[in-house]
């Protein structure tokens, strides 16, 4: 094969085949891990800059009243010919206002250098920078962000052979930063098995591409070669004291991950998985289970711990106005001119304790989040449940309303809920471990409407957020949330709707696995918020 045709193939499996990404603790001194830190702190400080540049002129293109009204014209019309010639004049009127991404990237070398910043750092940094504006742009983003102080960025290159070099030495993988050469801590089976991976193609890369090729030109099949395509290092501020991970992403799907007994760990289980997603629970029914839990939680700590961070915000809260009451009015509110701000070591001491408890409030979540992840596709390989929401139930309401006293209603709604609870990331955890584990995720239509449906009727009954035991017109009780999933479990693949003789067939099983499920919270005291479950405490 000509070595021209070869790069082209084998470039298209690269672009074909799967990713994942290894998180492993680098083996640096302390000395060398504050290096690190200077680094993405003198990123964070040119992304600003850039940042500052390419706000500017978003805001000078979106102040003129052209592009406005052809954004609305290209959002309104339909006709291919009609949207391509909008599109074309949008792209012209970007040009003229210097938001583009070869203006982003050009800007990008002067402020590199002026920071001392490698050059594929600074282009990987202007790379983000333009993710964020094309979301200003084409999404629904509204406008780009500076990152405060102590935050610290990512360092990335992603090109394997630039920025931060991989070789093997002694037969276990080595780092280079610049002059700074370092490794990585293995405390695992997993890790092990995957830094194996990757150390076999090392040492057999030109043997592997080409099996890579000869499978995906005859069987049109991408294998897993674990080739390390690029590696990044996240610095993290943990109990006072800064620690460096590397992150690297790997060609292929990840090692399966085994017990100490030698069994795999995650076990895919067959059948369809109904799940009604709360702004705090899931409820889900399954063939063989049914299950009705908060969202995020490991145990009963994540409930003392959201109240701890509350009281430590409150006491900072405290602090902060002890020490600049010039910076308030005598209702309590703050002034709306320029402020500076003082802060005493005691406000200091109660941020640090505040920032590590939200760490590692939010460790737990997401750990919490991929346990449950793993559980509902050890049920089933389909997974049936409604479109997100929670950004739509995350807003104020916009009307001032007044109840029955007289008093005004509060606009909040479910900000701190889904803020502590994440609903819309166990979704998207739940979506990608279906979708990669060869499952199948659906969500239903909006008309669908699972929540307002009772299948004895076979009618569309509408009831109150505030009723979470509903009684069906046979008079059998339910809770709100497990029927929800019933209902989405008896998913119909052909009409997109319920299918009401799998209710009928499926309900008297699934209704006893139920009541066993209450009995079971509230024999052991479980307290299942929003779920309208009472339990006696003694």
């Amino acid at each position: 094969m000509i070595d021209d045709e070869y790069k082209k193939i084998l470039k298209k499996y690269h672009k074909l085949s799967d990713r994942h990404i290894l998180v492993v603790e680098t083996d640096m001194p302390y000395s060398d891990a504050l290096k690190v830190v200077a680094l993405s702190d003198k990123i964070r400080k040119a992304g600003n800059e850039l940042i500052g540049l390419m706000r500017k002129n978003y805001k000078q293109l979106m102040r003129t009243k052209r592009y406005r009204k052809l954004l609305s014209l290209y959002g309104n019309t339909k006709e291919k010919s009609k949207r391509k010639d909008l599109a074309v004049q949008l792209n012209e009127m970007q040009k003229s206002y210097n938001v583009t991404w070869n203006y982003c990237r050009t800007s990008m070398i002067p402020i590199g250098k002026k920071y001392g910043i490698d050059a594929i750092f600074a282009l990987t940094k202007a790379e983000d920078i333009w993710c964020g504006m094309e979301k200003c742009l084409y999404g629904n983003g509204k406008t780009l962000h500076f990152s405060k102080h102590g935050d610290l960025p990512c360092i990335r290159s992603k090109q394997i052979n630039r920025g931060i070099l991989i070789f093997v030495n002694d037969n276990k993988l080595q780092f280079k930063l610049g002059r700074t050469i370092f490794g990585i801590k293995v405390n695992d089976r997993f890790q092990t098995d995957e830094v194996d991976a990757v150390l076999e193609y090392l040492n057999d890369l030109e043997i592997i591409d080409n099996k890579a090729i000869r499978t995906l030109l005859d069987e049109a099949y991408c294998i897993d070669t674990y080739r390390p395509c690029y590696a990044t290092l996240v610095p993290k501020l943990i109990r006072g004291k800064y620690r460096v991970y590397l992150h690297l992403t790997i060609e292929g799907k990840t090692k399966p991950k085994y017990d100490r007994s030698g069994k795999l760990r995650h076990k895919f289980g067959k059948g369809i998985i109904g799940a009604d997603i709360g702004t705090q629970t899931v409820a889900y029914t399954s063939d063989t289970e049914v299950g009705l839990k908060n969202l995020a939680e490991r145990g009963n700590s994540i409930q003392k711990s959201e109240k701890l961070e509350r009281l430590y915000y409150r006491a900072m809260d405290r602090s902060r106005r002890t020490a600049n009451p010039q910076n308030y009015n005598e209702d309590g509110t703050v002034k709306k001119s320029r402020k500076t701000w003082k802060y005493s070591n005691h406000y200091k001491k109660l941020k640090a304790k505040h920032q590590e408890l939200c760490r590692i409030n939010a460790v737990n979540r997401q750990l919490a989040i991929n346990e449950d992840a793993n559980h509902l596709r050890s049920l089933g390989d389909i997974f049936v449940t409604e479109p997100k929401n929670a950004s739509k139930l995350m807003k104020k309401a916009k009307e001032t309303t007044v109840n029955s006293k007289g008093k005004f209603n509060k606009k909040k709604r479910f900000g701190k809920s889904i803020k502590n609870r994440c609903p819309s990331g166990f979704q998207t955890t739940i979506e990608k471990k279906f979708k990669v584990t060869c499952g199948t995720y659906i969500e239903v239509p909006n008309n669908y409407r699972a929540s307002q449906y009772d299948h004895t009727a076979d009618d569309y009954i509408k009831k109150k957020l505030s009723d979470r035991m509903y009684r069906l017109t046979d008079g059998t009780l339910v809770q709100r949330d497990w029927y929800s999933s019933f209902l989405l479990y008896c998913y119909d693949y052909k009409s997109k709707k319920i299918d009401r003789d799998k209710c009928v067939s499926k309900f008297e099983k699934c209704y006893s696995k139920e009541k066993d499920l209450i009995k079971r919270i509230k024999t052991n005291k479980i307290k299942v918020l929003n779920s309208g479950i009472k339990i006696k405490i003694a």
